[in-house]
């Protein structure tokens, strides 16, 4: 088994429950992990022997432009899409950060991460 890491994808995204952030929008960063057997693409080289990360990249993208209250929903949707459409994957990992929320106080981020693996 190996680990593929696609870090500190930073969007801009209108997530929230108040009105004012669905009509402004914040800062995200998103950190994937995924874990999956790399041994054959180790060995071939080939590209479609191994979890693309930039189809990775894509699906965060795609989902984070989605609006939802909750991270968790969103962090969420991110996962049952890497598991729908990319069958090598057997664990993954998603934090989604949202950068200075409008919480009333000096807070960098707040994040929420969430994990799910493939049953047989």
């Amino acid at each position: 088994m190996g680990i593929i890491k696609v870090n500190n994808i930073k969007l801009y995204a209108f997530h929230g429950c108040l009105d004012e952030e669905a009509k402004i929008g914040s800062v995200y960063r998103v950190d994937v992990s995924v874990k999956a057997d790399l041994k054959k693409s180790a060995k071939t080289d080939d590209l479609s022997d191994t979890v693309d990360y930039v189809h990775l990249n894509t699906i965060v993208k795609e989902e984070m432009a989605i609006r939802s209250k909750l991270l968790e929903e969103v962090a969420n949707r991110i996962l049952n899409r890497f598991f729908k459409e990319i069958p090598m994957i057997k664990k993954a990992t998603v934090g989604v950060s949202k950068i200075n929320p409008p919480i009333g106080g000096n807070v960098e981020e707040v994040a929420i991460i969430l994990t799910k693996k493939r049953y047989p």
